[in-house]
């Protein structure tokens, strides 16, 4: 793939841990440039150990390659008889990509909630008291304090709990987010020897071990779009490759907006990657493409679907991979028109922003 060179690679430093895991982490990093070609990525381990010396006597490349197969992450047992990554495999990169992307995230109590400002109908018991109201549950009830309310009042010989010494623990107000990541896989994402599909792929990985692991009780849906827009499934992920496509922009917003449209909850949003300008849109069977520029007819159109998220509180965060002036000027209008947010993100820079922003935006859409 274009955008690696082995003489841009830095060798991991020297960390505590096994031969194999070290190894593995590195392999883990090639497969999603490869975009899950397992021997091409064994084939890249093999230069890069001649190159810096990854193994030694003890514990050589050969060794590494068995146990990927009797630890689980190889397998041949498929139609076609050659080695492919099986699902052990697929999840610890998911897991590694958050690691690396959003750092370590202490799993949450409550299950995958996410707090607001709010108190009153809710799941989990706050820290905070309020004088009982018909209604209250009797586990929302604070018996010492409730008992101490009642000898105050009433006193010891003649003790009585009555209901004006009730206090309850009250209930912290929760809320589910349904978010939709859109991925550019246009021609572009690799262009000018820059691997950008790579990065993206990345951040998409941990967003969903993200949720997976913290806010198992919000939806995540992924969906890529070049000429046309289509769905695919978190396990889809480190296999993505970017096509000979232009940039259908209107068709990963209608699409993210008729997944939206499925989910019960209020609070919806949309994270969208992308390197370049809208070009392509799809009528009938018929593409209208122009890569030359801002095309007014395309541009118009996605800045309607733009509008209409805005008026379906449907807040759109855009992180462009890019920095020519005439397409920020783009960005900034599209985002205008949303009301939504704008990002122009190095590679590097890039899973930080979207964690950043998934976290405000889950406050910022309370209803």
């Amino acid at each position: 793939m274009k955008g690696f060179q082995f003489s841009d690679y830095v060798p991991p430093e020297k960390k505590d841990g096994s031969s194999f895991d070290k190894l593995l982490n590195i392999f883990q990093q090639l497969l999603l440039i490869t975009s899950g070609d397992v021997e091409q990525a064994m084939s890249w381990m093999n230069q890069l150990d001649r190159q810096y010396g990854l193994t030694d006597d003890k514990y050589g490349m050969g060794d590494f390659f068995e146990d990927l197969k009797e630890k689980g992450y190889l397998t041949e047992e498929n139609e076609e008889g050659r080695l492919v990554m099986t699902p052990k495999s697929e999840q610890t990169i998911r897991r590694s990509a958050l690691e690396e992307i959003f750092g370590k995230l202490k799993r949450s109590k409550s299950g995958g909630n996410h707090q607001t400002p709010y108190t009153g109908t809710g799941d989990e018991l706050s820290s905070d008291l309020r004088a009982y109201q018909f209604g209250d549950t009797l586990e929302q009830i604070s018996m010492t304090e409730s008992i101490r309310n009642a000898q105050i009042n009433s006193g010891l010989e003649e003790f009585a709990l009555m209901e004006r010494d009730l206090e309850v623990v009250e209930k912290e107000q929760k809320t589910q987010t349904s978010t939709v990541l859109m991925i550019d896989i246009s021609h572009s994402m690799i262009l000018y020897g820059e691997d950008r599909i790579t990065p993206a792929k990345k951040v998409a990985l941990a967003l969903v071990e993200l949720v997976r692991q913290k806010y198992p009780k919000d939806t995540l849906d992924i969906i890529v779009f070049g000429n046309d827009a289509w769905q695919i499934q978190a396990k889809d992920l480190p296999y993505l490759e970017v096509g000979p496509y232009h940039t259908n922009t209107v068709a990963g917003l209608e699409l993210a907006m008729d997944l939206l449209r499925r989910r019960k909850n209020k609070n919806k949003q949309i994270f969208m990657i992308t390197d370049g300008k809208p070009t392509c849109l799809k009528e009938g069977i018929r593409y209208y493409k122009n890569s030359f520029g801002l095309d007014r007819k395309i541009v118009s159109k996605t800045l309607t679907l733009s509008a209409q998220c805005r008026r379906l509180d449907i807040p759109i965060t855009t992180f462009m991979i890019a920095s020519d002036p005439y397409l920020k000027q783009f960005v900034q209008e599209f985002t205008k028109v949303n009301n939504g947010r704008a990002y122009y993100s190095s590679l590097q820079g890039l899973g930080n922003m979207m964690f950043e922003d998934f976290q405000r935006n889950r406050r910022k859409n309370i209803k």
